[in-house]
């Protein structure tokens, strides 16, 4: 307790609950496209469901970071590259988000779903078991990284703790603006596909610079700013086109 009220702890507990935070954006976006195919009355719960289960299974690993450690240990080598049991988990969580990110897009662009209030439906356990495989994928890697930055369990609990409370306070908010702008939508599944390639070639042990990739990602949201702001602007001050008379001239 004295580490975490000195000032080396404070700055260890910010930053890594910054981390956190920036990590756990994408499991929110992934869980606020696909609670969109429940009826409207079962999203909040789905969504508080999935955050909170998140919540669970970070808590779980970091009190088991020596078996979270061995998973970066070869299991077995395939052409003289070791995989470990974070690869096979990076692999698998890369490949199933590449795939429904994939449906998501090919479902949005070619009419299949129109908003929440439309399109087929998806059984509520269903969903669940979505939002739990993923949230092994991002909870294993958020563990990884709190374990890498400091060694003190209570420091990793608090950022954890703290990151899934502004997870689940900016839940609605995401969702509900993530559904009134459609092009949000398609750039959001956008960012999944790249999260999802990132998530393979790290099973790969291609390690991608993770400034590189957040750079993109708001240079993208920027500019789509932009773009929303411009169709606002628009749309308070339509172009008035003139339309000539259909009566003749008098002589």
């Amino acid at each position: 307790m004295e580490y975490l009220i000195s000032p080396e702890g404070l700055l260890s507990l910010l930053t890594l609950t910054v981390l956190e935070i920036v990590l756990g954006i994408d499991n929110l976006i992934f869980i606020s496209i696909i609670v969109a195919r429940l009826p409207h009355d079962q999203q909040g719960r789905a969504r508080a469901i999935g955050l909170s289960l998140a919540l669970i299974l970070r808590v779980v690993f970091l009190f088991g970071a020596t078996f979270i450690a061995g998973l970066v240990h070869p299991l077995f080598s395939i052409f003289g590259h070791g995989v470990s049991g974070r690869d096979l988990i990076m692999f698998g969580g890369g490949f199933f988000l590449l795939a429904k990110a994939t449906t998501e897009l090919h479902n949005k662009l070619e009419g299949e779903e129109h908003g929440a209030g439309g399109g087929r439906r998806s059984s509520f356990a269903g969903m669940i078991v979505q939002i739990i495989a993923l949230d092994l994928v991002f909870s294993i890697d958020s563990v990884i990284t709190a374990i890498g930055l400091t060694q003190h369990i209570e420091v990793m609990i608090i950022a954890v703790i703290v990151a899934v409370i502004v997870m689940q306070l900016s839940a609605g908010s995401i969702s509900r603006f993530i559904e009134q702008h459609p092009t949000i939508k398609i750039l959001a599944l956008a960012f999944l596909l790249m999260v999802g390639m990132v998530l393979v070639l790290e099973g790969f042990h291609v390690e991608v610079p993770k400034p590189y990739i957040y750079f993109a990602m708001a240079f993208s949201v920027a500019v789509e700013m932009l773009n929303l702001r411009f169709r606002r602007k628009q749309d308070k001050n339509p172009v008035k086109l003139h339309m000539p008379s259909l009566e003749e001239p008098s002589k």
